[in-house]
């Protein structure tokens, strides 16, 4: 380094330094607001997919497999299987004894028919029910209690246990005792695995899960008599097949779920008339249970050996219920065991509406979408028709001069391509360059130049609405034009944007504002959002005489009308909205001028590009909330109010806030459900876009290639706006307030060739 040269200063960590860095680092409220918001749908859509098996389903079924490491007397023995004292023990249905059990319930119509049939009858089931089905109709669960019938487990998600970790069958079981809990105050202590059936179904895979839940306390429940109503082959055949033989005792396989039951709920009141007719009684699994072990302590104490209880109770403690021998199984869940479970079918409740709830709003907010894509095309359609026909005419000519104004603040990158622009306008004009406060030397620039009929007027910084209104006050003709200090005009485009006026009902003229820095991913991007969203809804806004904004980079207004609605109003971040609307409900008509072009340069940074829309967002709603009596009132102010603003909160802030939701399910779909079905429907809906974006190039007459990039704008650029519009929402709904941002500019976007513009 020369001596002659100063060393820089460090800078020092001030305590105004780090505050600064301190607000940076730290999100703010609305931000943790927003991500709390979807982090609770994520949430919500698991939990729902859990509960159908859509999330973590695993419908492997294993047959076939070897039992060599499983005792003969389990195989050979009775339905009853319990591991007291750590040796696995059977025991079967006394003779003469049916325990009817029933399977993958609860179902709100079958289980509910199948309770009615028992209460009829006087007597008891014994229902193994699936965890997910129990969140979702507790109601059912407490009834089948309270009549006096025993539960047992069929685990969470009716998985085959025998593929499952040691960790999974653990929160299978631990899942369904705190439903159970929930919906009826008690656990269990009876378990059936799903796809069992008869001891000599019994594995070596499945072995050790029948070990791991007998030192946990359960019995594990099997049949030696099935139904095969799932078949549904007739009443007559389900009874046939459910009916024992010899008179001995069964275990009895039904269903009470999983499909229609008509047959079962036909065949169940007869069967039950039948077997008692031939003297069998009905019981629970604890009933059966207590009558074996009354028989075999009976024959214990005839050869003189003390009988022994079973031991062990699963993991959720409690007080077995005496007063019922048939619910011996039952447990009193306690105080924690109660309120988990509450709070599980608190969260499976809030997943049973919210998710269906939203796939109502989301199919309504898609056809909303569609059909608004069809009206966009048969209206911009319908619109370049009639304003490109040779004898179409606003009028008589308008050739007096106009004046255009350049609002400017800090825009030397810009501000001498805009105004060198101008100065080749083939339209009598002149400039007023408003200086806002600029501190990097605009207004000499602009100065500098020594171009015809341009004034600068300089103006403490007071903001965009204020400088253009200084500009309206210091303009010499009826005409004024407003245009941004980055824009650049083609030489016919204030020929072209005045025309309208030739119609004394045409208060407001809205120009085509082009994408001039279109060669970057983030610029190409933006350039079609530009011509499919913005000019495409301007064609169909201007046919429904419902324009919702006048873009700041191009607008041309009769000065009395501006002056008429009070200037460009302050109390917005969006004047160009506030002011397009203010002069609708004082009964001027806005227009589009789409051959009126004005190329302006888009942010360059995602940074950027996040602060302006989330101003123009925000801006927005407040123009909205502002004029929100022009729905209620008449004339031209009510059709704005009942025809344009109504399309503006659909299209612009509802649906764009709900359209995030479908990128979601539609995600969820492809992991969780079906991923060719899914990724077809998302390809229809962008070919759709696609074609809506070929039509609105074709009528603005931008080259197509630009469309390759529309699939990656629709996975990532969208998503930013969206997030954007969310952010704006929380903003607004928390009494946020916006301030103006200065974007950074470069200066790339130059004065384009006369009547060719940036291709």
């Amino acid at each position: 380094m020369n001596r002659n040269q100063v060393r820089p200063q460090r800078r020092h960590a001030t305590p105004g330094r780090i505050e600064r860095v301190r607000r940076q680092a730290v999100p703010k409220p609305r931000v943790i607001i927003a991500l709390l918001l979807l982090l609770g749908l994520v949430s919500v859509m698991l939990l729902d997919g859990y509960l159908r098996a859509e999330v973590g389903n695993d419908q492997r079924v294993r047959s076939d497999a070897s039992a060599s490491k499983v005792p003969d007397s389990v195989l050979d023995g009775g339905p009853f299987l319990s591991f007291e004292g750590g040796t696995a023990r059977t025991r079967s249905v006394p003779d003469k004894t049916i325990v009817l059990t029933f399977d993958d319930g609860p179902d709100p119509e079958w289980t509910q028919k199948v309770l009615d049939i028992l209460d009829d009858n006087d007597v008891p089931g014994t229902f193994f029910l699936v965890g997910s089905m129990i969140s979702r109709y507790p109601d059912v669960v407490r009834r089948m209690v309270d009549d006096g019938n025993e539960v047992g487990i069929h685990t969470f998600t009716h998985v085959d246990l025998s593929y499952q970790s040691a960790t999974r069958v653990t929160r299978e079981i631990a899942q369904t005792q705190l439903a159970l809990a929930g919906a009826a105050g008690i656990t269990t202590t009876l378990f059936r695995a799903p796809y069992s059936s008869t001891n000599d179904a019994i594995d070596n895979y499945s072995w050790p899960v029948y070990k791991k839940l007998g030192a946990m306390g359960y019995t594990s429940v099997f049949i030696d008599t099935d139904s095969e109503d799932w078949q549904q082959p007739g009443a007559s055949k389900i009874i046939k097949w459910a009916t024992p033989k010899s008179g001995k005792g069964a275990s009895v396989l039904f269903h009470d779920a999983g499909g229609n039951r008509a047959q079962t709920l036909e065949a169940l009141p007869k069967y039950i008339k039948k077997m008692k007719a031939k003297g069998y009684t009905f019981t629970t699994v604890s009933g059966a249970q207590q009558q074996a072990q009354g028989q075999q302590a009976q024959s214990r104490q005839a050869q003189g050996q003390q009988a022994q209880a079973p031991q062990g109770t699963p993991g959720a403690a409690g007080s077995t219920r005496q007063s019922n021998p048939e619910q011996a199984a039952h447990r009193t869940a306690d105080t924690a065991t109660l309120w988990e479970g509450r709070a599980l079918l608190g969260a499976v409740a809030v997943a049973e509406w919210t998710v269906p709830g939203l796939a109502a709003v989301l199919t309504v907010v898609g056809v909303a979408v569609l059909g608004r894509f069809a009206m966009m095309l048969v209206l911009a359609r319908r619109h370049y028709r009639r304003r490109n026909r040779r004898r179409f005419s606003w009028g008589p000519a308008v050739t007096e001069p106009v004046s255009v104004i350049v609002p400017a603040y800090n825009e030397k990158e810009c501000i001498a391509n805009t105004l060198n622009s101008l100065a080749d306008s083939t339209h009598p004009i002149e400039i007023v360059v408003v200086d806002d406060g600029s501190t990097d030397g605009t207004a000499e620039i602009a100065e500098s130049l020594g171009l015809p009929n341009v004034r600068v007027i300089r103006q403490a910084n007071a903001g965009k609405p204020a400088a253009l209104n200084n500009g309206v006050r210091h303009a010499r003709y009826d005409i004024v034009v407003m245009m941004d200090g980055d824009t650049v005009f083609e030489p016919d485009t204030v020929q072209r944007l005045v025309q309208p006026f030739g119609d004394p009902e045409v208060g407001a003229v809205a120009g085509n504002a082009k994408v001039g820095n279109r060669t970057t991913m983030i610029g190409a991007w933006q350039h079609i959002e530009y011509v499919m969203g913005f000019n495409l809804d301007r064609r169909m806004y201007d046919l429904l005489r419902c324009m919702p904004t006048i873009p700041g980079a191009i607008g041309a207004f009769r000065r009395e009308a501006v002056l008429g609605v009070g200037g460009m109003s302050e109390d917005t971040l969006a004047e160009d909205t506030d002011i397009t609307i203010a002069l609708h409900r004082a009964g001027w008509r806005v227009v589009y001028a789409e051959h009126a072009r004005a190329w302006t340069e888009a942010p360059a940074s995602l940074g950027q590009l996040w602060r302006q829309r989330y101003r123009w967002s925000y801006g927005t709603m407040q123009a909205l909330w502002k004029h929100r009596r022009s729905v209620i009132d008449r004339g031209p102010s009510g059709r704005f109010g009942r025809v344009g603003m109504p399309l503006v909160v659909l299209f612009q802030i509802v649906t764009p806030v709900f359209a995030p939701l479908i990128d979601v399910f539609t995600v969820y779909a492809m992991i969780f459900v079906d991923f060719k079905a899914s990724l077809l429907a998302w390809l229809a809906v962008l070919l759709v876009q696609l074609v809506c974006a070929a039509y609105a190039f074709r009528l603005d007459r931008e080259r197509y290639r630009y469309l390759l990039m529309l699939p990656l704008q629709q996975i990532a650029y969208r998503q930013l706006m969206y997030l954007v519009l969310i952010h704006s929402c929380v903003t607004a709904a928390t009494g946020g307030r916006l301030r103006w941002q200065k974007l950074k500019r470069t200066g790339e976007v130059g004065t384009p060739a006369p009547g060719t513009g940036v291709r």
